[in-house]
């Protein structure tokens, strides 16, 4: 007798795209299905797996929210992702379906690759990757070179490297999907969604597929069921690093730092300290938690570019720590010690 395998469905994109929310409503419309999360973040502060142990959904029991923090998932498969995934499949009562949060700065090629292993292929299939991609970002050309300003570079200087990691991981997380998430759509100006849409579709691989979202809102039948088995289609999904020949992809194009600091006595002149921090100096990622002086509950910080939001998601439990601590992600250049300062203030 076969043994029916269980289905995982691996959620990437780019920071900030709104990946974790889309899982938020993933659970909240379960159907009763038996889910296990495995969160991996380019942090030291677990920030989205804090956000869905806290989501309050039956589907979404903390024994099964399991965070991956010790670097991007995509290199740590050995180390990481096989063991963890050993041991969900092999609880008395598994799960009836594995969701996988990349990080924002994962490649999904080599996560989806190591479901060949010879511990996880007989037991468990990649049902489907889903990429979700932040429709006003793209819009905006956040994730393309201004082609004007790097042809002057070239002339000044044609020995320059200009290739642009931001754009190039961002094709990778697209040529690996089945299904493509245009979500933030109510962010966009009037006609902005079509030419984000037809930008998109010269980047997809033929099949894929594409839904428009806000707020992450999108049918589970829609995410879960695709049965795309893509750990047997890999040459399909190849990565810029495998297309070149490198067996290896690293991060050292982007670095990530935390700045602790106390209870803040005033949340506006918090968040005006992180926003300018972030028009400063670029920042492309900030999320994390606060303390605010008098307030019973935690402030849930989160910036993509130049859009900050913040909310009390939970009240502090009595047996945890309180405090301030910000995830800081950006590109290598980055000043942390000018970032770090402004948002101390």
């Amino acid at each position: 007798m076969t043994m029916q395998k269980i289905p995982a469905t691996v959620i990437t994109g780019f920071l900030g795209a709104g990946k974790t929310t889309l899982i938020r409503n993933l659970l909240a419309n379960a159907g009763g299905r038996r889910i296990a999360l495995i969160v991996n973040e380019f942090g030291d502060v677990g920030v989205d797996g804090e956000i869905l142990k806290g989501c309050g959904a039956e589907a979404c029991r903390e024994e099964d929210v399991i965070e991956l923090a010790n670097g991007c998932i995509c290199c740590t498969v050995a180390d990481d992702f096989i063991p963890t995934m050993k041991k969900l499949i092999d609880r008395p009562d598994p799960p009836q379906h594995i969701v996988i949060e990349t990080s924002g700065l994962a490649l999904p090629q080599p996560l989806v690759r190591a479901f060949n292993w010879p511990e996880i292929k007989p037991r468990v299939t990649v049902d489907g990757v889903i990429t979700v991609v932040d429709a006003k970002a793209l819009a905006e050309g956040r994730f393309a070179d201004d082609e004007e300003a790097l042809a002057a570079q070239r002339l000044a200087d044609p020995t320059l490297d200009h290739e642009n990691p931001i754009e190039e991981l961002f094709e990778d997380q697209l040529n690996c999907a089945d299904l493509v998430i245009v979500n933030k759509t109510d962010l966009l100006a009037a006609g902005e969604q079509d030419a984000v849409t037809a930008a998109l579709k010269q980047k997809l691989r033929a099949g894929t597929g594409m839904i428009a979202a806000r707020h992450g809102a999108v049918s589970v039948a829609a995410l879960l069921g695709a049965g795309a088995a893509a750990e047997d289609d890999m040459a399909n999904r190849l990565s810029h690093h495998e297309m070149e020949g490198e067996e290896q992809h690293d991060h050292d194009d982007f670095v990530s730092f935390v700045v602790a600091l106390g209870p803040q006595g005033d949340k506006a002149a918090l968040l005006n300290r992180i926003g300018n921090a972030i028009a400063s100096h670029g920042v492309l990622r900030l999320k994390g938690f606060a303390e605010i002086a008098g307030a019973p509950a935690r402030l849930l910080v989160q910036a993509v570019g130049p859009r900050l939001d913040s909310y009390f998601d939970r009240p502090w439990r009595q047996d945890e720590p309180r405090g301030t601590a910000l995830v800081v992600i950006g590109e290598k250049h980055m000043d942390r010690a000018a970032i770090t300062q402004l948002l101390r203030g």
